[in-house]
């Protein structure tokens, strides 16, 4: 199916420099959509390499071993620090989990401590909530923020791809829910019992989405983004 792209009119993200948190995972892919967006990407693996960034990208990926890995590279407390101060970050995927101040159900390394996150996010996620990757699914959202894109009024639904994807179980004030996954829409229904499950958030220059828009070639969430960090949405 064809997904909307940038903006026609121009290359949102020209003179903007965005990082992408390159330790593991689908880095390559968000790299290549802020480039097609006009800005410079950055693969970041070194605490020096966050100076002068406009914004940041946890990319998809398992959350366990970024987690582990930005220890490893010292980059967890220095990220920590730019999230505390206001740099914008958007999390996809396990990019979500590591931005949840909560996590419902952590991993444990050997010596039984569950596995940390860089915060920021007021929400509780739980890991893998959708199921396993056998249970992967695609579907439409409703997703909110997206009115710049509209056509003759409407705005198209974002086709969202979830492979072990978190949802989020609790959100605290000033957290905005973007969208939901209706239990209908959902490849296993039988998982959701009944309920909606929340899959995109937003607080302040801060957003996350349980899904992969950067798989589909979905450009909206990252312009959504973009324009987080120049003050246009």
């Amino acid at each position: 199916m064809t997904t909307p792209s940038f903006s026609p009119d121009s290359r949102v993200g020209t003179g903007l420099r965005i990082g992408v948190l390159a330790l593991q995972g689908d880095f390559r892919e968000h790299l290549h959509a802020m480039e097609t967006a006009g800005a410079t990407g950055v693969g970041i693996r070194r605490p020096a390499e966050l100076d002068g960034l406009d914004g940041l990208i946890i990319p998809g990926g398992e959350s366990t071993t970024i987690d582990k890995l930005s220890r490893i590279f010292g980059l967890r407390d220095p990220l920590r620090e730019r999230i505390q101060a206001g740099l914008p970050v958007y999390g996809s995927c396990a990019g979500m989990i590591l931005l949840a101040d909560q996590i419902a159900d952590p991993a444990t390394d050997l010596a039984g401590n569950p596995q940390q996150t860089f915060g920021g996010l007021d929400i509780t996620v739980r890991r893998n909530a959708f199921g396993r990757q056998r249970e992967s699914f695609e579907t439409d959202l409703d997703f909110r923020g997206l009115e710049f894109s509209a056509v003759a009024g409407a705005v198209a639904p974002v086709h969202a791809v979830f492979i072990r994807g978190p949802w989020v179980e609790r959100v605290g004030d000033g957290v905005e829910v973007l969208a939901q996954v209706q239990p209908s829409k959902a490849g296993h229904p039988e998982s959701l019992d009944g309920t909606a499950r929340i899959v995109a958030v937003r607080s302040g220059k801060l957003l996350a989405t349980s899904f992969h828009p950067e798989v589909t070639g979905e450009k909206r969430v990252h312009e959504l983004f973009i324009r987080m960090i120049r003050g246009e949405a």
